[in-house]
Order: structure tokens, then C-alpha cells, then sequence
């Protein structure tokens, strides 16, 4: 089979996602397109130099209705003749695009293919589609459907981590974050977004907050026990769903749960041949993909299963990995990964997360390969696992290797 190659892996800063953030006038399809255009520039290509982009992008509606892959090429330099695909994993969603990608070219379907997602969360707000799973009780009360918040404090209380844990981690995730970008370990991804007359409006990762401590972590209140024991009461629905727990720990709060973002991102991926076309050198191979369905109650553990999936299928045990990058999506799913495989906290993560600098729901999955990738290199590594947990109850893993 061939050989699929990272040639390339770029991002923008993530902004606030809100109306005083840099990047609130920007739209999902400009914003796209500028990420697109960078890719084009830095690798020098020309005319249908790609098969297809594909683009994860979660609420797909409004701005980012229709096939936003579509219109962000023909928004871009790219050529028209080039196609697009826009496709919803939900938080996996960039990371799906970049694994379908890369399996396309290892079926020969095609030498080339740029992979990502953008999500503006501050411009199109997360749940205004309407999803079948939270709002038709035919299926939400089949399937014991509970918010996202409450699945990951049902998490931390079935495995036994504390309000103190979470925060520990959270702390530790803005102290990675600043570090990283103190020391310029984003410079190769991170581009810079300009405004229509070339005016830098973000260099940075706006939703960083440095100074965050136990103390100030301490005096916020925990964001999902009120849906949980109050009204809409939601700890009965999962108690329903899981009997043996007599109450469900609320640990979850603003400071350990992944911020709203905005941001996209984007993945070069190609054959040998492609490469050597475009005079391009491979930075790593992408040497497995996998993706799995999980309890959609509990919803957040994926990233264990899916891990445990993608290494039986490929003769691998987790000491054969040298770095991990499990999205922040809420502290307890980080703590879930560490300690299902009784990994140094050191080594997960090492430049900090979406607690820290936020989670562009359609660009997060492209965001932590390029991340893994450039940590890989940094520390002179070999491979490395990328891996997020998925709304409805799904996990997705991608393991690149250094060439």
C-alpha cells in the first residue's frame, strides 16, 4: 500500500470567541480560505495540485452551511478545479478529515489532498443546528442523553478524580501554554491572520490566561451541577443510566473545561511522488488511523478504547509511543487517558491543551497533529498518538511517525 506523508501542517492562533475577539469579523469562510492560501504559498502549488480538501466543521449552519469545503477553495488561490468536502465528526471532525486524507492516499485515490477544519464559535454558536441527539426525545431518551458537561463530571465520578485533580491540570495546561509560546515551539504552524489590507489582527492564541492558579480556579463555581440537580436534572437521567453511582460528583467548571474558540487549520498530505513533484520533503508518515462508538451517555471516554483499538490493530503497545496529544475538551478526559495507561503526565499534552488556548470544535483534530508533529520533531522523537474524545459517544486516534 502507499504511503501517506505530512508535508505540511499549519494553523491559525485561536481567538477568544467572542465579539471583543480579533477574529469575531472574520467568517468561517474567510477565515477558511486564509488558512488555505497559506498552505498554497508555503509549498509552492500550482493548478490541481491536490485531489480534494476535505474540512471538518461541526454546526453546519448559516456561514458554515452548505459544503463550506467548497466554498472556502473557491474563497481561496486555490484553482477551482480542485473540489471540496465538507464532513462532521463532531470535535474529531479535523482529525477525520486528515485520517480520511491520508487512507485515500494509501488507496491510491488520488497523490495529494489538503485535510483540516475551521470552526467560529464566536459567529455560528455551538448546538444552533438543532442535533437529533439533544433535541428529538425519541432518541435522547433512548440513548440517555445528557450534556456534555454532565458526561464528563459522570466521568470523574466513576473514576474517582477530584475537583482538585481537575484543577491541577487545568493550572499545569495554561503554565505548558504560555511556556510553548514563550519559547516559540509554534513558530513553524502558527500563521499570522490578516485583515482585508494586510494588517495583522492575530498572532497569538487570545483565550490564554497565564496567570491562572489554584486559588482563582478555587473561587469558580461548577458550571453544570445546577442542570444537573436542578432543572432540567440531569444526574437522574444518568443515574437511570448507571444505578451504581448514588451521586455525580460536579467538578467541571469554566477553568478546567476547554474554552469557545475560534480557528481552522489545515494538513498537507501526499505520496512520495507528490513530494518529489512540488520538491517537498515529508516530515512524518501518518501510520495508522482509527475511530470507535462508545457509551453516548458517559460520551467522553472514546480517546481509551480508540487508543486501545489503534495499537491491537497495528501490533502496538503504548510503550512503542513516545508523545501524546488528548484534547482538553474537559479535564476529566485527560486524567481518564493517564490513568487508563499509566502514562507520566509529562509526555501527554507537553505544551498544554484546549483548557489553555481553547477548542475550535471542526479544527482541533488538524490543530493536535501539527502540534504532535512539531513536539515530535522538538524533542527529537519518533511517533506520537493524537487522540479526542467525540460528542454521542465516539473516539478518533491518528498515529504519525517521523520520517
Amino acid at each position: 500500500m502507499t504511503e501517506a506523508y505530512i508535508y505540511d501542517a499549519i494553523r491559525t492562533p485561536r481567538g477568544k470567541g467572542r465579539k471583543d475577539g480579533a477574529l469575531h469579523e472574520v467568517t468561517s469562510v474567510r477565515l477558511s480560505a486564509l488558512t488555505l492560501n497559506a498552505l498554497k504559498e508555503r509549498n509552492n502549488l500550482e493548478g490541481h495540485a491536490v485531489e480534494d480538501v476535505i474540512w471538518g466543521n461541526v454546526t453546519q449552519v448559516m456561514e458554515q452551511g452548505g459544503c463550506l469545503a467548497r466554498s472556502a477553495v473557491l474563497a481561496s488561490d486555490l484553482d477551482q478545479s480542485i473540489p471540496g468536502l465538507a464532513i462532521n465528526r463532531f470535535c474529531a471532525s479535523g482529525m477525520e478529515a486528515v485520517n480520511l486524507a491520508a487512507n485515500q492516499v494509501k488507496g491510491g485515490a488520488g497523490q495529494a489532498y489538503i485535510a483540516g477544519g475551521v470552526e467560529m464559535m464566536g459567529r455560528v454558536a455551538m448546538g444552533s443546528d438543532g442535533a437529533a441527539i439533544a433535541v428529538d426525545p425519541s432518541l435522547a431518551f433512548e440513548t440517555y442523553f445528557v450534556p456534555q458537561g454532565i458526561s464528563a463530571d459522570i466521568i470523574a465520578t466513576e473514576y474517582g478524580f477530584t475537583r482538585e485533580q481537575a484543577d491541577a491540570l487545568a493550572v499545569e495546561s495554561q503554565r505548558r501554554a504560555k511556556a510553548a509560546w514563550d519559547d516559540n515551539r509554534f513558530a513553524k504552524s502558527v500563521i499570522t491572520v490578516r485583515d482585508q489590507n494586510g494588517i495583522a489582527i492575530l498572532d497569538h492564541d487570545e483565550y490564554m490566561r497565564p496567570g491562572t492558579d489554584m486559588q482563582s480556579l478555587g473561587a469558580l463555581n461548577a458550571s453544570f451541577q445546577m442542570m444537573g440537580e436542578q432543572m432540567p436534572g440531569f444526574d437522574k437521567v444518568a443515574m437511570l443510566k448507571y444505578p451504581h453511582l448514588e451521586r455525580i460528583n460536579h467538578i467541571h467548571h469554566a477553568g478546567n473545561s476547554s474554552g469557545i474558540v475560534d480557528g481552522s487549520a489545515a494538513v498537507l498530505i501526499g505520496n512520495k511522488e507528490f513530494g518529489e513533484q512540488y520538491g517537498l520533503k515529508p516530515r512524518a508518515r501518518i501510520k495508522a488511523t482509527a475511530k470507535i462508538g462508545t457509551d453516548p451517555t458517559i460520551m467522553l471516554t472514546g480517546p481509551v478504547p480508540v487508543t486501545q483499538k489503534i495499537l491491537a490493530d497495528n501490533g502496538m503497545v503504548i510503550s512503542d509511543l513516545d508523545l501524546f496529544e488528548v484534547n482538553e475538551a474537559f479535564a476529566a478526559v485527560v486524567l481518564r487517558f493517564q490513568q487508563a495507561f499509566d502514562l507520566d503526565p509529562a509526555v501527554v499534552n507537553p505544551n498544554g491543551g484546549s483548557i489553555a488556548m481553547g477548542h475550535p470544535l471542526g479544527a482541533t483534530g488538524a490543530m493536535i497533529i501539527g502540534t504532535l508533529l512539531d513536539e515530535l520533531e522538538r524533542q527529537d522523537k519518533e511517533m506520537g498518538l493524537a487522540t479526542l474524545c467525540i460528542a454521542s459517544g465516539m473516539g478518533a486516534a491518528t498515529i504519525i511517525e517521523r520520517v
